[in-house]
């Protein structure tokens, strides 16, 4: 259950974000944002707000289902819980933002965040297959993957009641993604 995060999160995020923007780029009413006053990091922000709020009811929703549904028990600690949550959701969105931004296209923007989101999402954060068991070079290569290291702490948190010294690699891959991502797109 605690992949489920990653998944739902990873599409929401990526692909609506993308979409989204993209399309302002396609109307043209991305260009009459950027002659407004506000600054690019306002605009995305703005952009981002309603996507950060549904995919967090995503994330309540597949809590709920997991502990109610499924009885999966929940170990950690819930604050902690929910900052790796909002690390990765920044970083989804932040990547969503950035493929708008590159292709300014739609149809492009689809096909892009299906290839970077959901499938590095699927066969490379240990979703399907253990991380431990990949190739050497995609071991490394999942370093850069936000996916990755969001399932480490979400597995960490929810089934062995992590804390956050032990998922101090994991917090800190995430914020730096988040970070790149987001500056790369503003």
């Amino acid at each position: 259950m605690p992949g489920l995060f990653v998944i739902i999160i990873g599409l929401i995020s990526v692909l609506m974000t993308a979409l989204t923007v993209a399309r302002e780029w396609e109307n043209g009413s991305m260009e009459m944002l950027l002659a407004t006053p506000v600054r690019p990091l306002e605009i995305m922000a703005g952009k981002i707000a309603p996507y950060a709020v549904i995919v967090l009811g995503g994330v309540a929703l597949i809590y709920l289902v997991a502990r109610l549904g499924f009885g999966v028990p929940f170990a950690g600690s819930h604050l902690l819980f929910l900052f790796a949550c909002l690390l990765f959701i920044v970083a989804a969105l932040s990547q969503g933002l950035l493929i708008s931004v590159l292709t300014r296209q739609q149809q492009v923007a689809m096909q892009f965040s299906m290839v970077t989101g959901l499938l590095p999402s699927l066969l490379l954060s240990g979703f399907i297959f253990p991380v431990e068991s990949m190739p050497v070079f995609f071991r490394y290569f999942t370093m850069i993957l936000a996916p990755r290291w969001f399932m480490e702490a979400a597995r960490g948190i929810f089934l062995k009641g992590a804390g956050l010294a032990e998922l101090a690699v994991p917090f800190a891959a995430l914020g730096t993604i988040a970070f790149i991502l987001l500056a790369v797109a503003v």
